[in-house]
């Protein structure tokens, strides 16, 4: 448990801490992350840090956190500003283009998350961001639904939102000889397929 800031200064100095502990996590990795490489990156003693933060865990919690919400909020902002609309395949594309680009801002925290951090310790932010995304998802298969043949829109978001972010993640961290447009089309494909969303003629 972190003290919670009150007065502005100390909440300008719990965020240099968390951006520093962003920079050192995404460039040193979870093991050789500690609070004394954080406070040295954000020019603070430890004593500082720790006034805040109690242990490295904690500030790693409060790095995953803002990652999070910066990654969830660009999708989510994506689709929510299409649930009105009549078509599928320009929200479809426009979603899968919102979700690339949250991974593609910041790969070398993506590693991180993915590949080395305890998942105890951000499971629980993974799936906040996930159910966000699953239940716009859902609303906008609920509110037509002649525009797919999805019988329980909340199982059909689920599929959709798991498959993508795994398919998103995986070609950002592997790098594979698949260029971004054509992966963008193939998602596309995959997902209208998987709904049987009609394209524009």
């Amino acid at each position: 448990m972190r003290k919670q800031p009150q007065q502005r200064r100390s909440r300008e100095m719990v965020e240099r801490i968390v951006a520093a502990g962003r920079a050192v996590l995404a460039e040193e990795g979870y093991d050789a992350c500690s609070t004394n490489r954080i406070a040295t990156r954000a020019g603070v003693s430890p004593g500082s840090v720790y006034q805040y933060f109690p242990d490295k865990a904690a500030i790693v919690a409060a790095v995953i956190e803002g990652w999070s919400d910066e990654t969830a909020e660009r999708v989510a902002a994506s689709l929510a500003d299409r649930v009105g609309e009549p078509g599928g395949i320009g929200m479809v594309r426009a979603t899968v283009e919102a979700l690339l680009s949250a991974l593609e801002a910041d790969p070398e925290l993506l590693r991180v998350v993915s590949e080395e951090l305890p998942l105890a310790q951000h499971k629980e932010r993974r799936t906040a961001l996930e159910r966000r995304v699953r239940e716009l998802t859902a609303t906008w298969l609920a509110v037509r639904p002649g525009a797919s043949t999805a019988t329980d829109p909340a199982v059909s978001a689920w599929v959709l939102v798991l498959a993508l972010e795994n398919l998103a993640v995986r070609w950002v961290l592997d790098s594979p000889p698949v260029p971004r447009e054509r992966l963008v089309e193939e998602l596309v494909a995959l997902v209208t397929g998987y709904l049987s969303v009609s394209r524009p003629r």
